[in-house]
């Protein structure tokens, strides 16, 4: 008996730590968000490279810049994102349970894919090989891998669409079952419903309607204050779940 009862009092103790992780993580999404938003505002933070060339450039001018251009915040958002949903999905295993589980796996999957279709850092050796470079020859192959590179990997493209489309489809999923399961605040699901709805249309415009890309930065903005409420919202229930679980 008191084994049994030091097994349940161990469960919930690790619980408790769970949600801690996953609170202090769903604030590190919201910190990325705001690291993202402070240096779109910084000079040269909104200028697009047109070319490979521009892109290798870019890398040489300043590689952190080059690095983020084509995904680095978002590598860490995605990581982060993957103690969030477990413990989003821990929190509703009593209720709601295989929505949950299928807005966790959607988001592991999205999280899979910007993982392997990312090209940061393989451009960015490119573009020292390509400084390297002692012939015309040579440097006309680096650029084609370049090109083949951001066919992949370029946020915001056909390319990235995929890894976009299954993490704001797993924001949406998870923020419905948070409306239905109760355990977290109506206003937090709805947060979430705004900013991943939005961000879904953002990526769908930015990626197959270039013509609308400016007009499109204004969902982009609304969906990501909102996506960044939830992550607030969200964390700070974590952390009482976690202090009365």
């Amino acid at each position: 008996m008191k084994s049994h009862i030091q097994a349940e009092m161990n469960e919930a103790q690790n619980w408790k730590k769970l949600y801690t992780l996953g609170a202090i993580a769903v604030l590190g999404t919201v910190l990325v968000g705001v690291v993202e938003i402070l240096i779109t505002l910084l000079p040269g933070g909104m200028a697009v490279s047109e070319t490979t060339y521009d892109w290798f450039a870019l890398f040489q001018t300043n590689g952190f810049m080059g690095l983020r251009n084509l995904g680095l915040l978002n590598i860490l958002f995605n990581l982060l994102s993957i103690p969030t949903y477990f413990a989003l999905y821990s929190a509703h295993r009593r209720n709601n349970q295989p929505m949950a589980a299928l807005s966790m796996i959607v988001s592991f999957l999205g999280v899979a894919v910007f993982l392997a279709t990312n090209r940061a850092f393989a451009m960015l050796n490119l573009s020292q090989q390509f400084t390297l470079a002692t012939t015309v020859e040579q440097r006309n192959l680096l650029a084609a891998a370049g090109q083949a590179m951001l066919v992949v990997g370029e946020s915001h493209t056909p390319g990235t669409f995929l890894a976009f489309f299954l993490s704001e489809s797993a924001g949406l999923l998870m923020s419905i079952v948070m409306l239905r399961g109760k355990i977290f605040s109506r206003m937090n699901a709805y947060a979430g419903l705004l900013g991943y709805g939005t961000l879904l249309i953002f990526e769908v415009s930015s990626s197959f309607v270039p013509a609308l890309q400016n007009g499109a930065m204004i969902f982009a903005l609304l969906g990501g204050i909102s996506s960044m409420v939830w992550g607030l919202l969200t964390a700070r229930r974590m952390i009482k779940l976690g202090l009365v679980e």
